[in-house]
């Protein structure tokens, strides 16, 4: 486990992109960011819950007991309108477990065939959560509206990035860095920094004194 001074949290999530972002969110907060595999925790929580905020809940609270620190996890989906809103908190799924980020965004391509452009808004909805050891919980929420793509366009990215459209006409796939300015996780975890460098201000208050 890397040695540290600065107060840590899991991030509890076995996906690298969506590790790598917030660490590169999390970075100002003056908070460690630690990986599952770096303390040895359970490699992920069945996402079972009707809600992004059930499963981000239950994967927060889980890493947070299992290793006795902060943990932060976040669920998000991908909501089209044409139907009606799914995949949803499904998203992860969509189409079956087996398929690949491309096989998803494939099937959801498909799936819209005979959709017409000025049909095919859609939005990412990210709800991040922070658990405490001693149960304490902070929620906080991104959305980002855009639309669904005829094909896939761009190579940065993850998920459904290739296939989500925004305001501008590119896709998530295209912007590259600037995503983490745009994103609906960014818009989240951007709240829940604030949480973060309070409690870090007021942790070393306590200490001082």
């Amino acid at each position: 486990m890397p040695q540290t001074d600065s107060p840590r949290l899991v991030v509890a999530t076995s996906n690298k992109g969506k590790l790598r972002e917030i660490r590169e969110l999390l970075e100002p907060t003056g908070w460690t960011a630690l990986s599952l595999a770096d303390v040895i925790a359970p490699a992920g929580v069945i996402e079972t819950g009707r809600s992004y905020l059930e499963n981000a809940v239950a994967k927060a609270v889980s890493v947070a007991n299992v290793t006795g620190l902060p943990a932060l996890a976040d669920d998000s989906g991908l909501e089209v309108d044409a139907l009606d809103g799914r995949p949803g908190v499904t998203s992860a799924r969509y189409g079956g477990p087996l398929l690949s980020d491309a096989g998803r965004c494939a099937h959801l391509l498909q799936d819209l065939r005979a959709v017409p452009r000025a049909r095919r808004r859609a939005r990412f909805r990210a709800v991040v959560v922070l658990a405490l050891p001693g149960g304490q919980r902070f929620v906080r929420e991104g959305v980002l509206e855009g639309r669904i793509t005829e094909v896939e366009r761009g190579s940065n990215g993850f998920g459904y990035d290739p296939v989500f459209e925004i305001h501008d006409g590119r896709t998530l796939a295209e912007i590259g860095e600037e995503k983490q300015q745009l994103s609906h996780r960014s818009q989240a975890l951007r709240a829940m920094m604030k949480v973060l460098g309070e409690l870090h201000e007021h942790d070393g208050t306590r200490r001082a004194h």
